[in-house]
């Protein structure tokens, strides 16, 4: 700290000639001459800069005396275990992605994928606040460590699970917890970084999907020849192993702030057992959390499951569950805005042009990708007779693509100080390779064009992505940096869910049609079987009828979710225009060792 304060009277002592402080060792009787030389607003910056900010909440204050007490080589290791956690995810989501279509097939509930990823989604569109709640009410740490435990206890489940049940609910507990998990290694980048940098910051902390896209590619094509479970069962090992040590550190520097005395001790609050039990009830808004989860679980599954229902939407059961879901829907806006003390949507964030405009573009991005990839990597096997490997190598030039690019992105916010810019750019870029996917979807095309669209979408979704979690950020202050992130997080998973409900409703209203239409007479009575199993689908060779039939079935249905993705996109040729163009200047708003 002293060092610190030295460096910044030798910068005021350069900008006001006179001051005399130079290089002796900073005391108090040296900052109290400096005072009576330099200004005051300057000696209030200086003890400002080096003082974590005790009137913001505990979990920001905490992670201020963090960085303001560890040294240029806790950065690096938090950085590079940061890196690791990222290639962690990366890897195991990689694979598990890959294999996701086998899992369920082996259940023989193929069709069931949009269903998974809706309630998980969901889940974790609900999860986002409340881990910033707990990052924000008491320690960052802590709530990395609840989600890495999270995230184990679905990689387990996902391992054992004997039937469908079980596996959606890994899936539930492994969505959360790698949603939540990331979401934490996000706030801490913010923490450790300044608001210039903060592009590169994030661009290299995900690039492990540089590494990891090809790597997970061939490592689901093993896993599926030898043993899918262990795809989970060794990264339900991996992940404690390199997760603890970030707990670690962040405890260890922690304990070392509280020594120089740059964390006090917390007085007790003085409540009873009860009082503290609705105390967090309240703070952790149980009541918002329940009633969107509810609605927007309710509200979104009947799009996927009506198709496979007696009556289809005339059943009593699927309109009993969009009734039911609007109205948690309208109650949980009314209670945020009306009864809850602590808000689930902070309302200074919900009015700020800024975060408004960059959480819409998320939402329409989130519905416009999930709207045709959950049956991507089925799609390419099927047209294109592609291995589990080659499929799962396509599918990831997005990730290897946008890893290298975020690297320039980030050094291009750096530069110019600007990121509207790139999004003028960058959304019309996506319209085009989505666009152009659904003219190059039918099986006369070479897949050669479909990478070409993959490439326009990689880098103009490397790009958005960034800049959304920068504008968030530069609208906002450090002590509700958590709190704007778990907001885009908040309303992505919620684009997630709504786009995969949009690929499940056409999945089910045009696949089985097309099927009973297109099949040969010798194979219409098996369209139910060949319906709800990949396997079943690759049983038969390419180039024969009935699998030309299939071919065109899929892409029937995937130029249609293309069609829907195209649409909702367009409207973020609106919500580019809301953003305001913020300056990032190199003013941080953190404070101690930065990145």
């Amino acid at each position: 700290m002293l060092s610190a304060l030295q460096q910044f009277f030798r910068s005021a002592d350069a900008a006001h000639p006179g001051v005399g402080v130079n290089d002796e060792l900073i005391t108090a009787e040296t900052i109290t001459k400096a005072e009576s030389k330099l200004p005051a607003e300057v000696v209030d910056q200086a003890v400002n800069q080096q003082v974590p900010d005790e009137a913001a909440q505990s979990g920001v204050t905490q992670a201020e005396a963090i960085t303001l007490s560890w040294t240029k080589t806790s950065l690096g290791a938090a950085y590079i275990l940061m890196f690791l956690i990222y290639f962690v995810n990366a890897f195991q989501s990689s694979i598990t992605n890959n294999l996701s279509a086998y899992v369920t097939s082996g259940f023989e509930s193929h069709s069931l994928i949009p269903v998974i990823y809706i309630v998980s989604n969901v889940m974790s569109a609900a999860t986002y606040m409340p881990v910033a709640k707990i990052l924000n009410l008491w320690d960052r740490s802590i709530g990395f460590l609840l989600m890495a435990t999270f995230a184990t206890i679905g990689l387990v489940l996902s391992a054992t699970c004997n039937d469908i049940a079980t596996y959606c609910a890994s899936q539930v507990f492994y969505s959360v917890g790698f949603a939540g998990m990331i979401f934490c290694v996000d706030v801490i980048t913010a923490d450790t970084s300044t608001l210039r940098d903060r592009g590169l910051a994030y661009a290299f902390t995900s690039s492990p999907y540089i590494i990891t896209a090809y790597a997970g590619s061939a490592a689901s094509q093993h896993f599926y020849e030898t043993n899918w479970r262990w795809a989970y069962g060794c990264f339900s090992i991996v992940l404690p192993v390199v997760a603890l040590p970030m707990f670690g550190l962040l405890q260890y520097n922690r304990h070392k702030a509280k020594k120089k005395g740059l964390l006090h001790k917390k007085e007790r609050s003085g409540r009873t057992f009860i009082q503290s039990v609705i105390f967090y009830l309240i703070e952790f808004d149980i009541l918002g959390v329940f009633l969107l989860t509810a609605g927007l679980t309710l509200f979104l599954l009947p799009f996927s499951i009506a198709g496979s229902t007696a009556h289809d939407w005339r059943s009593g059961s699927i309109i009993t569950m969009l009734v039911i879901g609007i109205v948690c829907l309208i109650a949980f806006a009314l209670a945020e805005r009306f009864l809850a003390p602590v808000p689930f949507l902070p309302w200074k964030l919900l009015v700020s042009r800024t975060v408004l405009g960059a959480c819409l573009i998320d939402v329409c991005y989130q519905i416009a990708y999930y709207c045709w990839a959950d049956y991507f990597t089925s799609y390419l096997q099927v047209v294109y007779g592609t291995s589990i490997e080659v499929a799962g190598y396509i599918s990831s030039i997005f990730d290897v693509v946008s890893g290298v690019w975020l690297l320039f992105v980030g050094l291009l916010i750096k530069k110019t100080g600007r990121f509207r810019w790139l999004l003028w750019i960058s959304v019309p870029l996506y319209i085009l390779g989505v666009g152009l996917m659904i003219y190059f979807r039918n099986p006369s095309w070479s897949v050669g064009y479909t990478i070409m669209c993959q490439v326009f979408i990689a880098f103009a979704g490397g790009t958005m992505i960034i800049c959304q979690q920068v504008a968030v950020l530069a609208a906002s202050d450090h002590n509700h940096a958590a709190s704007s992130l778990a907001f885009l997080n908040c309303f992505g998973s919620m684009g997630s869910a709504i786009g995969s409900s949009i690929s499940g409703a056409i999945w089910t209203h045009t696949l089985p049609a097309a099927l009973k239409r297109l099949l040969p007479d010798s194979a219409k009575a098996d369209w139910e079987t060949i319906y709800d199993s990949l396997e079943s689908q690759l049983s038969y060779p390419s180039g024969e009828a009935v699998r030309h039939a299939i071919s065109l079935a899929y892409a029937e249905a995937q130029s249609r979710m293309l069609i829907a993705g195209t649409a909702i996109m367009a409207l973020s040729l609106i919500w580019m225009f809301v953003i305001r163009d913020i300056k990032l200047t190199k003013e941080v708003q953190t404070k101690g060792v930065l990145f």
